[in-house]
């Protein structure tokens, strides 16, 4: 692979991510009945920092929950049939039902990603509302879903592959693009 473009620094992350929050709560008019489901992997730590944001803004703690969509994609060649889809809450355990649901992932490309996700959350509960928040939106959709929050638009060609780096699992921040050869 070969990197074409450095598209967001660490200054321009939190820029976005903090537009992201304002936009949340202005959307949501504050932040009753909101929960922000990380999809994981790097939507966990970005959910986090939306959380951060939030309380830093309503000085309210928003509960935040991580979402393991493994045994909902649709492109597993095999799944355990003795496993049960299970969604994966860290730190609070919190129900659905009823709530405003922001899903928060790093990329969004065809949309697969987040139908699962969608699935998963169904299958838990019922919420009022289900919302999309990522960091990247960079096109190229298989199926009919769109951000409700996007931090940056990559228009993108399929050959390109888009990278978010996040310091807690990378230890940097930086979103580049690269070309695959």
């Amino acid at each position: 692979m070969t990197k074409k473009a450095n598209v967001l620094d660490a200054a321009a992350m939190r820029r976005a991510l903090t537009r992201i929050a304002h936009e949340i709560l202005e959307r949501n008019k504050g932040v009753e009945g909101l929960i922000l489901v990380g999809i994981k992997t790097r939507g966990v730590p970005i959910a986090k920092r939306l959380q951060e944001r939030i309380q830093e803004i309503e000085g309210v703690k928003v509960p935040t929950v991580e979402l393991d969509i493994t045994l909902y994609r649709d492109d597993l060649s095999y799944v355990d049939e003795k496993k049960e889809p299970q969604l994966n809450v860290k730190e609070i355990n919190e129900q659905l039902t009823g709530k405003k649901v922001i899903l928060v992932d790093d990329v969004l490309y065809t949309g697969r990603t987040v139908r699962a996700a969608m699935d998963a959350v169904m299958d838990q509960g019922r919420p009022s509302q289900i919302q999309l928040a990522v960091l990247v939106d960079r096109g190229h959709r298989e199926l009919p879903i769109r951000a409700d929050f996007i931090g940056k638009n990559i228009p993108t060609s399929h050959s390109e592959i888009i990278m978010v780096e996040l310091a807690e699992i990378d230890q940097q921040d930086s979103v580049n693009i690269y070309e695959s050869e």
